[in-house]
């Protein structure tokens, strides 16, 4: 019994006890040994020869606890001590990190209207079809709707398409002059080089008295604000349709892949397009109950504005989370 006791004692790491368990406690460890001599003990003698096994087995239990619970002690305090971390040393060097790309761009975009006095709004993303269609002319049944792609829910809510509810919303609760954009996120169900489900846009509004805004100012804005954007390029408006402005219209730049030669990237045309824009069509004033008052709008996606700042020919590439792009823009 002692010189069990003294196995348990001098086992001297959690692997060593371990091995002292199974000869003692094993299957064909020591004690199932000693049971099994019961068959041959004389009946009058088998109760006392159990219960002595017995004790035996319970003290031999109680001291491999004991011995377990102090390596298990001594084995989490050298883990410890091995994981301690001296704050009084260096450490090492943080790499650099930096904004998304599309974070970067919407910053950039934000800081030229927010130094015009343009205040930013924002609104839901989850709308109804009053703040998202109705209210901007387009009526149920409108084919431009289908311009959309929308995300509809059971309950006739939907995920907002354009940014251009928050333009109605801020509408509603406050009057002219307005100078407004409306960065965030839109929903749409597209999908492909230059299309994901989920993109971010920025869309501005100014309206004040008949009178005191105008196409010029519009096209004036949007001129500089390009230049500020891409640099030395040329811009070019192009009649258009949208349903919530008219005159309506799309602006291009000079292709800065071939600077206006012609590539596969602006279809050999020598432009891209960036953005459309127009004057406030007097139905979305009518909804929102403005009277006697002019406004133009503009509207443009932040992910393309990245892909050609940054020349990233794949827009699903900057959702996609590859590293070696990336940390391309630390």
């Amino acid at each position: 019994m002692e010189n069990l006791e003294e196995k348990i004692i001098q086992a001297d790491s959690l692997e060593a006890l371990e091995r002292v368990r199974v000869e003692l406690f094993g299957k064909k460890g020591i004690l199932a040994a000693q049971f099994a001599k019961m068959k041959d003990v004389p009946g009058p003698e088998k109760k006392a020869f159990a219960e002595g096994l017995n004790k035996q087995k319970a003290a031999l239990q109680q001291a491999f606890e004991a011995r377990y619970e102090t390596l298990k002690a001594e084995e989490i305090e050298a883990l410890l001590k091995s994981e301690a971390i001296d704050v009084s040393l260096y450490g090492q060097v943080a790499q650099k990190g930096a904004l998304h790309p599309v974070m970067e761009t919407m910053d950039k975009i934000i800081d030229y209207f927010v130094a015009l006095n343009f205040s930013v709004e924002d609104g839901p993303m989850v709308e109804d079809d009053f703040h998202n269609f109705e209210a901007l002319n387009l009526p149920k049944y409108h084919p431009a709707r289908d311009m959309q792609d929308t995300f509809y829910f059971r309950d006739g809510g939907l995920l907002r398409t354009h940014t251009s509810p928050v333009q109605i919303r801020t509408m509603l609760k406050e009057k002219p002059p307005i100078r407004m954009i409306a960065p965030g996120s839109v929903f749409r169900r597209d999908y492909d080089l230059t299309h994901t489900p989920m993109f971010h846009q920025v869309e501005g509004l100014v309206v004040d008295e008949k009178g005191k805004v105008s196409f010029a100012n519009l096209k004036s804005i949007l001129v500089d604000f390009l230049h500020y954007m891409f640099g030395d390029v040329e811009v070019r408006f192009r009649p258009s349709f949208f349903p919530f402005t008219e005159p309506s219209a799309e602006v291009d730049i000079s292709c800065i892949f071939c600077e206006g030669e012609g590539c596969r990237v602006c279809s050999h045309t020598g432009w891209l397009e960036v953005l459309g824009c127009g004057i406030v069509d007097p139905n979305v004033f009518k909804a929102v109950g403005y009277e006697d008052v002019s406004g133009y709008a503009f509207g443009l996606g932040v992910e393309r504005f990245a892909m050609l700042m940054h020349k990233i020919p794949d827009l699903r590439s900057l959702f996609e989370g590859d590293i070696r792009l990336l940390e391309q823009f630390r």
